[in-house]
């Protein structure tokens, strides 16, 4: 079965997920020349349709398309017709009709996506993150990322560090980590785990000591300021005193810890500075530069005559 869509990780497959892992890496080289192209989906068509501010993602995507040669389109929520009341279905509608071949779609609401996929049948949408539900692209380059640090993903202890119940970078993380073997610890105060962790493939940690204890990677989410007015913690300080990953706090993780950030980052919240900056053991950069490059394996993935991996 060929695969339309991508809206999620947890129904891939492991040959997925290592077909789009290998395509990624073999791509990563023509992100690094001096001159980044190539005319894999020359006279193609990539719409990013954003409903969420989006930096990194949007740019991301862009770029990937880009250097593949296809033509791109950006579609703002603040400067598009959903502003005057336009619903999703009637967006996604007319941009079909303009002959757009991939929707790359962020949206507030959890199963946007999934929704705007069945409102185009003949073209396929990518998940660039849905409400808290998941952030698919994401959770690959970060397997890719840990990939090529530790050279496997199997038997790995990982450590998600932070928002955990608002997070779907955390839920993307969790099922492409779980499909991949390796073991995965959700760290942070009992207020930011989500209500279903106990159905999970997880141990949750409310002690980030005992969370880090061992652990082989670490990766540490975006503490969302935006939410702080519902107090799920008690102050910015407290939280950076308690759950803030810090070289010190890393004593307690193996001795070669590889840590990680989706970003934007909080810098003295949730993550240090001098961490982040810390290249022997941050790769905040290589997860910039892997998800070009994993984007890239997407696109061409959705867009290939040949897309029958197996359980696809």
């Amino acid at each position: 079965m060929r695969r339309k869509d991508l809206l999620d990780l947890q129904s891939l497959t492991a040959d997925e997920i290592v077909y789009l892992l290998e395509t990624a890496a073999s791509f990563k080289e023509i992100v690094t020349r001096p001159v980044k192209k190539a005319p894999t989906l020359r006279g193609k068509s990539v719409a990013t349709v954003f409903f969420e501010p989006s930096t990194r993602t949007r740019t991301s995507f862009e770029h990937a398309a880009k250097i593949m040669s296809a033509d791109t389109y950006s579609l703002a929520a603040a400067t598009s017709s959903a502003t005057k009341g336009e619903s999703l279905k009637d967006t996604m509608l007319t941009l079909d009709a303009m002959g757009i071949d991939v929707f790359v779609i962020r949206h507030s609401f959890s199963g946007a996506a999934a929704l705007a996929s069945k409102y185009v049948p003949n073209k396929s949408v990518i998940n660039a993150g849905d409400g808290t539900h998941e952030h698919p692209t994401q959770g690959l380059l970060d397997l890719m990322t840990i990939r090529e640090k530790k050279g496997q993903i199997e038997g790995l202890e990982v450590a998600i560090v932070g928002d955990i119940a608002h997070s779907r970078v955390a839920r993307s993380n969790i099922w492409g980590l779980h499909t991949m073997g390796a073991k995965i610890r959700l760290v942070g105060p009992s207020t930011l785990m989500p209500a279903d962790a106990d159905r999970l493939p997880v141990k949750v940690y409310t002690d980030l000591t005992e969370g880090l204890r061992g652990a082989d990677v670490v990766n540490v989410l975006r503490i969302q300021l935006e939410r702080q007015d519902a107090a799920f913690f008690p102050s910015v300080r407290e939280y950076a005193k308690l759950f803030g990953v810090s070289h010190d706090k890393l004593k307690h993780a193996a001795s070669d810890v590889t840590v990680l950030h989706p970003g934007p980052m909080n810098r003295g919240v949730e993550i240090s500075s001098a961490l982040a900056d810390d290249a022997t053991i941050s790769v905040i950069n290589e997860q910039v530069t892997n998800g070009v490059a994993m984007r890239m394996a997407v696109l061409f993935w959705l867009m290939s005559a040949t897309n029958t991996i197996s359980g696809g």
